[in-house]
């Protein structure tokens, strides 16, 4: 378990949440278009995780929302898990970056392009390493979108059952989804009191405080019972060269804006 006594120690985690958004938004100017939204609500999460607690090749990483794949991508070059050069193929046909993951996506153990699946293969994941008597813990990034799923409730029953308490879940409340805002389409609160009675510890918090966010996570990983991190975040955090009325979910990058995001990401 890691700690952290000064603001010094939780560096590392907003510098690969800067480059998170940086090489996002590289990749994403090439098409013009595509998931960078994502990667700017949930950069903070994926850093600290990578910073302090996820152990590549010792722990399980579970990516539900497909779409999301785009912030291993990130990760990976900045760990040393896969080459820089791959990234310019991100989205390309034939190439194995694809802009949603699929079981031959590198860096994660799991990812899924259906909505809803990703609980139940890190339920797997988490109840295969007790069986086999092994320290190895399984984190799932899920999205608030896939609250509307009947699996994910199935998974979380599953999971508070058994006590997983080697399963940690990272949730990115962005309340963003292709079809608009998730609360004008159907009602997903309140979050942590849903999964409380599914048996689970639940952390709400600031999806883009460093500090927040390695709390939780700390004390998510210390539970006795499988645990979540609810993470409140905005689709448009990070780049304020975006347009204020830009679609979270698909954002469109004409050359200008992305000329103007990477300068300002660039800058910092």
């Amino acid at each position: 378990m890691e700690e952290a006594s000064s603001e010094d120690q939780l560096d590392p985690a907003r510098e690969l949440a800067h480059a998170i958004r940086l090489r996002s938004a590289r990749m994403v100017a090439r098409h013009g278009f595509g998931y960078l939204g994502q990667a700017l609500s949930s950069a903070e999460t994926f850093g600290v995780l990578a910073a302090h607690w996820w152990r590549p090749g010792r722990d399980d990483l579970v990516i539900s929302p497909g779409h999301y794949i785009i912030c291993a991508y990130a990760i990976g070059v900045e760990l040393g898990l896969m080459d820089e050069a791959a990234l310019e193929t991100y989205g390309e046909d034939g190439s194995t970056l694809e802009a949603i993951g699929t079981e031959s996506s590198p860096v994660v153990d799991l990812t899924c392009g259906s909505l809803g699946q990703g609980l139940s293969g890190a339920v797997g994941f988490a109840l295969a390493a007790r069986l086999d008597g092994e320290p190895r813990r399984t984190y799932a990034f899920i999205s608030d979108g896939e609250l509307q799923e009947g699996q994910t409730w199935e998974a979380a029953t599953f999971a508070g059952h058994h006590h997983l308490d080697g399963l940690t879940v990272l949730l990115d409340a962005n309340n963003s989804q292709v079809d608009g805002p998730i609360d004008t389409i159907t009602t997903i609160e309140p979050i942590a009191d849903r999964w409380r009675s599914f048996g689970w510890d639940a952390f709400d918090v600031d999806g883009h405080d460093v500090g927040a966010l390695h709390g939780a996570i700390d004390q998510a990983v210390a539970s006795e019972r499988p645990a979540v991190v609810i993470a409140r975040t905005s689709t448009l955090r990070g780049i304020d060269a975006l347009p204020v009325d830009a679609d979270g979910h698909f954002i469109k990058l004409p050359p200008e804006v992305a000329d103007a995001a990477i300068t300002e990401l660039e800058g910092r």
